[in-house]
């Protein structure tokens, strides 16, 4: 945290006479307008994960599988400081705006690739939007929203992801069986133009009653130890596929690219779990990186290992869309303030359920709708854990640092994406997965089964990591 944000007591938001709701007449625009963005996210990402099966088989990237998911955290890594540093300075428009249009083109890319690292490569572009949009969006809700409504904003975020959790797998699924996996990314687009409609007038009449951000040269250096990260942490990726002696020579370099960056752009005591800030931070990378890192692979699991269609297989993960919104909506009612470290470790509890039970499917006696019901119990646990820790970074965060601690909390996020999903493609493929899926349509030896089954065992026992830290998300008195 900088000197000025500890010592500056601006206030966030212009008075507020405590009777608007997010839906008010004051808010309402707003909402419904940064809401828009949200749910255009969302539905990328439950298309995505439906046509991801089927897209990596056709390129012959199964291999690849995960770097589809890792590369897109990778870029963000980058973004998300380049955001925060864009947004401290000039405010949250432009960097919003931007991000929007990167994330569009880097749909087109990925849906016209005709190879799988240049399919890799799109997602890479559509991180650089997305690690943009994301910071920006806290932003706007830390500047324009009271501290009383910001629990029912980010409900209303999770909420988003409820059409989408419904119809996006249906929808994804049907195009790639009947059109092919490419207009799953091509479609996406032409949904930019809603929230570029909805929202711009909202933001800039938000963005006249706010102070005017300070101005000045963006922290050059910040903006430099993110492309380290970035860089580093693709240079482990790149290892990480090789698996061999020639691997370890991007392996060390990644990790000296990394590890320094890290430690310079988030909060001091990230990485040992210090009370407060610092460990908020590094929960949301523990929380984000474990979920994502088992969600990625159980339509692959549902495919290969139960044959189910990729509609079926996108679906057993609509469950978990909804109960998110769900967990949310409830770590937002009255008199949950006071329970935030509580809800916080029930939320990585559930988790670890989730992924646990969800793992259940690779044995044959179960039914393949294990995997949907334990993905409920994983939804409400990210709707409590997330939600509750962007509302305490808010609550330690001064206006004018807003913007970094936002970067740093969407920066350990798709840190912990990288990291673990890049993990679980590592299992995969060091436990023979990728072999057996390349040689077998199926993907039903044991091979597959085996790097599944380490995948689940090593995302559940991160979870409870999480669960052990939540203790520490408040600073000692």
């Amino acid at each position: 945290m900088t000197t000025a944000a500890k010592t500056s007591t601006t206030p966030a938001v212009p008075a507020d006479d405590g009777t608007d709701g997010v839906l008010g007449a004051r808010y309402r625009a707003l909402t419904l307008g940064i809401v828009s963005v949200v749910l255009l996210l969302a539905f990328e990402a439950t298309a995505v994960n439906t046509a991801m099966p089927v897209a990596a088989r056709q390129l012959h990237g199964l291999g690849l599988y995960a770097f589809a998911f890792s590369g897109y955290f990778t870029s963000t890594l980058f973004a998300m400081v380049l955001s925060g540093e864009w947004c401290d300075r000039r405010g949250p428009v432009l960097p919003l705006f931007a991000g929007i249009g990167v994330f569009a083109g880097g749909l087109v890319v990925a849906g016209t690739a005709g190879s799988m690292w240049l399919f890799v490569g799109g997602r890479a572009i559509q991180g650089l939007g997305g690690g943009l949009v994301i910071v920006a969006l806290y932003v706007v809700v830390g500047r324009a929203f009271p501290e009383r409504l910001r629990p029912s904003v980010f409900a209303a975020f999770s909420a988003a992801w409820v059409l989408p959790s419904i119809v996006g797998p249906v929808v994804s699924g049907a195009v790639t069986q009947h059109l092919g996996w490419r207009w799953v990314f091509l479609a996406v687009p032409v949904l930019v133009v809603l929230p570029l409609a909805v929202m711009g007038p909202a933001l800039r009449r938000a963005e006249r009653r706010q102070p005017q951000a300070p101005g000045g040269a963006l922290n050059r250096r910040r903006i430099g130890l993110a492309a380290m990260a970035a860089l580093g942490a693709g240079l482990l990726q790149y290892a990480g596929e090789r698996l061999d002696l020639l691997g370890l020579l991007p392996a060390v370099a990644g990790v000296g690219l990394l590890v320094p960056a890290v430690l310079r752009l988030l909060p001091s005591g990230t990485l040992r779990a210090a009370r407060g800030l610092p460990t908020l931070i590094l929960l949301r990378g523990v929380a984000a990186g474990a979920f994502f890192a088992a969600e990625a692979f159980i339509p692959l699991m549902m495919v290969t290992q139960r044959h189910l269609s990729p509609t079926l297989a996108g679906l057993t993960l609509t469950s978990g869309g909804l109960s998110w919104a769900l967990g949310s909506w409830l770590q937002g009612r009255p008199g949950a303030e006071r329970h935030r470290e509580r809800l916080i470790r029930l939320g990585f509890l559930l988790t670890a359920l989730a992924i646990a039970g969800a793992a259940l499917v690779l044995l044959p006696a179960a039914p393949t709708w294990t995997a949907a019901v334990a993905w409920a119990f994983g939804g409400i646990g990210m709707g409590l854990s997330i939600a509750s820790i962007s509302v305490l970074m808010m609550k330690v965060s001064p206006p004018e640092a807003a913007g970094a601690n936002s970067a740093s909390l969407q920066m350990s996020d798709a840190l912990g994406n990288v990291l673990l999903v890049g993990l679980a493609g590592v299992l995969f493929t060091a436990l023979g997965g990728g072999a057996v899926a390349a040689a077998n349509v199926a993907g039903t030896g044991s091979g597959a089964r085996t790097g599944l089954a380490a995948i689940f065992l090593t995302m559940t026992a991160v979870a409870l990591l999480g669960a052990a830290l939540a203790g520490r998300v408040r600073p000692r008195s």
